[in-house]
């Protein structure tokens, strides 16, 4: 019985400790003369956050490549000059494994050693960075520049796409997870490690 008393004093003690050290607070930083006295404004800030979206996120980034693109982008006229645009692009590829897809079906345990189906790598990120990419020139394009500068960055995004695959991100992924997880899970399980991915990666043919 004597232990209620002990940690409602003990409560007590604790609150007037967090009050004296906000009024220290308060006195050092000059919060605690009143804003009519020093002549300062207050500066009040309203937020309205809403959470739209949340995305459970599995996919482990593994090999990125960086690329830089001059693109030339004109429009063919028959009567007036060709509209042209002159850009220079910086973008990236990332080559990721989505870690979600993998089940328990897909991991075997031996005595000495766990192999582990490894689902396909993809290409899970292409895109341009537009802080770092700048229109060079334009010439004849007039009304029609935003539209022409627009096809000339999505052309150069769908570039970044196709060169990072016939570059081969793909099997560079395949190789830095193994290279990554191999020990990782080896260290984890005590056991040797085999990490096996698909035979073939199917890649959508680019248009």
């Amino acid at each position: 019985m004597r232990l209620i008393p002990f940690i409602i004093r003990l409560l007590l003690f604790v609150l007037i400790l967090a009050g004296l050290k906000s009024i220290w607070d308060n006195f050092s930083t000059g919060n605690w003369i009143p804003g009519w006295v020093s002549g300062k404004d207050k500066t009040e800030t309203v937020h309205t956050l809403v959470l739209q979206e949340m995305t459970a996120m599995g996919k482990l980034e593994l090999v990125k490549y960086n690329f830089k693109d001059v693109v030339e982008q004109e429009v063919v006229k028959t009567w007036l000059p060709n509209a042209k645009a002159v850009l220079i692009v910086q973008g990236e590829a990332i080559g990721c494994v989505d870690m979600t897809k993998i089940e328990i079906a897909d991991i075997t345990s031996e005595q000495e050693t766990l192999v582990v189906n490894m689902p396909e790598p993809e290409l899970c990120v292409f895109k341009i960075d537009h802080e770092r990419s700048k229109v060079y020139n334009t010439e004849y394009a007039f009304m029609e520049e935003g539209k022409l500068v627009n096809e000339a960055y999505l052309q150069a995004e769908k570039q970044i796409q196709k060169s990072a695959l016939d570059m081969g991100i793909l099997d560079q992924t395949k190789e830095n997870a193994t290279k990554i997880l191999t020990p990782m899970l080896e260290k984890a399980s005590g056991k040797k490690v085999v990490l096996k991915f698909p035979m073939s990666t199917k890649i959508d043919k680019l248009r």
